[in-house]
């Protein structure tokens, strides 16, 4: 939520010439109903099992640049997956950085009708110890997309993972962003 995952995710699918995916866009093209009236008429554990399918039937495909949410990599079954078939890329950024890029939109079904920082901060503390077993972790305060995204890419072929040019197979981008929210 707010971290960049969408604009960065398509930057550095740009810059690696391969594909971008946003999970959230997967999931409500599976479900044929937006991510907020999935929460509402089914509520989020069930929304998590969707998320599960869609985001296990992505990691197996093609190499992209994968989006993910934050709630997504919380699922010990989802970050088993991307472990196994992704690079995994944390964008953390702070708490005012959070609240200011998530005041914009109105989709984000954890963030409504709760005070949006408390929550943001509630989400930072429950998700951070885990988005910290991320193969890669970049702070995206005051960072535009396209610096995010090269900077992604050269941490890639800095540890080895960009063999002569190619795309390591599901590159997943998640995000400190949605810290368990709106996948």
């Amino acid at each position: 939520m707010g971290a960049g995952k969408s604009r960065v995710g398509r930057e550095l699918a740009r810059l690696m010439g391969v594909p971008f995916v946003d999970a959230d866009h997967e999931i409500e093209k599976s479900a044929g109903m937006t991510i907020p009236d999935i929460f509402a008429e089914f509520g989020e554990a069930e929304f998590r099992k969707g998320e599960l399918k869609v985001m296990q039937r992505l990691l197996q495909g093609a190499p992209i640049v994968l989006a993910s949410g934050g709630g997504a990599f919380i699922q010990p079954a989802v970050r088993t997956a991307i472990k196994k078939h992704a690079v995994s890329v944390w964008l953390k950024a702070d708490l005012e950085t959070l609240v200011a890029r998530t005041r914009r939109t109105a989709h984000r079904p954890l963030l409504q009708g709760v005070d949006r920082a408390q929550k943001l901060r509630e989400l930072m503390d429950a998700r951070y110890p885990v988005y910290a077993e991320a193969d890669i972790t970049l702070v995206t305060d005051q960072q535009s997309p396209q610096t995010m995204a090269r900077r992604i890419r050269r941490e890639l072929a800095q540890q080895g993972l960009l063999p002569a040019g190619d795309m390591p197979r599901g590159t997943a981008v998640r995000t400190a962003d949605k810290r368990g929210e709106n996948t």
